[in-house]
């Protein structure tokens, strides 16, 4: 990551979208439960190493996390969260499933009210100071966010509600380590 990014998030503003850690190999199941971990995909024992990583890479850089940290309702994405920030409290929002759909085959009418929902929640600036992270799933290629890497981070610049927002930077695990 270059120092200039470096210095852009030491200030806060941004809203750091993660994509989860590697989950296992499967498929979430159709009777999806989000209270059931059985029912889904959930990390593997890399994905938790990266999801612990990711944690440490944002503290060592002092890069500063605002509170909740904000989560689709997927085990695989609480578990990154609760790993990555042990002492941070954690808030499920539904924006995280409603990404997850875009995935699948869904109403031209559903994707854009998804899409909707996406823009007003990566409008809204975080407090004063700090960074809002987010983590959540990849998007279909050249939808929203676009496809991001297990553990990846798009780095957004919210321009306040109604006014859109602009993307930084997407950034691998790896990126994000080159320091």
């Amino acid at each position: 990551m270059d120092k200039s990014i470096l210095d852009l998030l030491k200030k806060g503003g941004f809203v750091l979208y993660a994509r989860h850690g590697q989950a296992t190999v499967g498929v979430d199941q159709p009777y999806l439960n989000f209270q059931d971990c059985v029912t889904q995909r959930n990390l593997s024992e890399f994905g938790r190493r990266q999801a612990v990583y990711f944690g440490q890479l944002l503290r060592h850089l002092q890069i500063p996390i605002s509170s909740p940290i904000v989560v689709s309702p997927f085990c695989r994405t609480i578990e990154t969260a609760q790993l990555a920030f042990p002492y941070s409290y954690i808030q499920i929002d539904p924006i995280g499933y409603e990404i997850y759909k875009l995935g699948g085959n869904i109403p031209f009418v559903e994707k854009t009210n998804i899409l909707s929902s996406l823009q007003s929640v990566l409008e809204r600036k975080p407090p004063q100071g700090t960074n809002q992270v987010i983590i959540a799933h990849s998007f279909p290629e050249d939808v929203g966010l676009g496809e991001i890497s297990n553990m990846g981070m798009v780095i957004v610049k919210p321009n306040g509600p109604g006014n859109g927002y602009e993307i930084i930077k997407k950034l691998s695990l790896e990126d994000l380590s080159l320091n």
